[in-house]
């Protein structure tokens, strides 16, 4: 059983849209990362416990807390962020969020090997808070930083060997790193894969387009966890453009589209999701 979830700031901004939307499509869960024009680690205080009522009253789970950890330069000062890592482990505590996203930092074009060890030992002590407080980080890969590849997210994991640290597998951020995600990236993670981010794109210029629509292998990669019984979330962060055939169509439409397209394939292959 997938359980569809979703970055619910691509749908607006305010708080009772973003769940107007998810409940019209059926979603109970969202990936926590802005509300009130405010990414998540920005909420005061009495904003979260606000945020919170709210999605209790709706009878809405967060399933991750979408953070921007990680998601500086290799060479920037580094304490401040570890600062807001403890911000966003509170955070997941406080909304019951098993999960965490992350990053493995910018790195200088071609300096990947050079800046190898400062990137896991900072990516260490990130897991280090995951591990005292028992939540679990999710490692997205994405363009320009050390986790950009198959290869180097295996070595970003597999060095680090935490049950706390986990792959959030994203197959257009890897169309876009010129990587093909099922039939290159996949099998050097598949033991790592604990949740989905779900996009597709084209490889000739990287635009993001609906799942199914790119080059993504969307459905090869539910073919692959249906294979192996995967029972985990699969979040929307369409990225959809309201241009070409979606021009005029606003970002709760988009995101729409982007929903729909995800659950036609997966009526097609028979995967069930709730």
């Amino acid at each position: 059983m997938i359980t569809l979830t979703g970055f619910a700031d691509e749908i607006s901004t305010d708080l009772k849209i973003q769940l107007d939307v998810l409940e019209s499509e059926q979603i109970r869960h969202l990936e926590l990362r802005g509300v009130w024009g405010k990414n998540i680690l920005q909420l005061t205080d009495e904003e979260a416990i606000k945020v919170k009522a709210i999605l209790q009253e709706r009878g809405f789970k967060v399933s991750s807390i979408g953070s921007p950890i990680g998601k500086m330069s290799i060479t920037d000062n580094f304490e401040p962020h570890y600062e807001e890592a403890k911000k966003a482990i509170r955070l997941a505590a406080f909304f019951k969020a098993q999960y965490i996203r992350i990053f493995s930092f910018y790195i200088p074009a071609g300096e990947h090997v050079h800046y190898r060890s400062e990137v896991i030992s900072r990516m260490q002590s990130l897991v280090q808070l995951a591990e005292r407080a028992g939540i679990v980080l999710l490692h997205e890969n994405e363009s320009h930083i050390y986790g950009d590849t198959g290869e180097r997210c295996r070595d970003l994991l597999e060095s680090i060997a935490s049950h706390n640290l986990k792959a959030a597998f994203d197959p257009a951020n890897f169309v876009q790193c010129k990587v093909k995600p099922v039939s290159e990236a996949y099998p050097l993670l598949d033991e790592y894969i604990t949740y989905i981010h779900i996009k597709d794109a084209k490889s000739e210029n990287g635009s993001v387009v609906p799942s199914g629509d790119g080059d993504g292998q969307i459905r090869q990669l539910l073919q692959a966890l249906d294979h192996k019984g995967y029972h985990g979330f699969m979040s929307l962060e369409p990225h959809l453009q309201a241009s070409g055939k979606f021009a005029g169509l606003n970002k709760a439409e988009l995101f729409i589209v982007a929903t729909r397209a995800i659950k036609q394939l997966l009526k097609e292959q028979n995967i069930a999701w709730s």
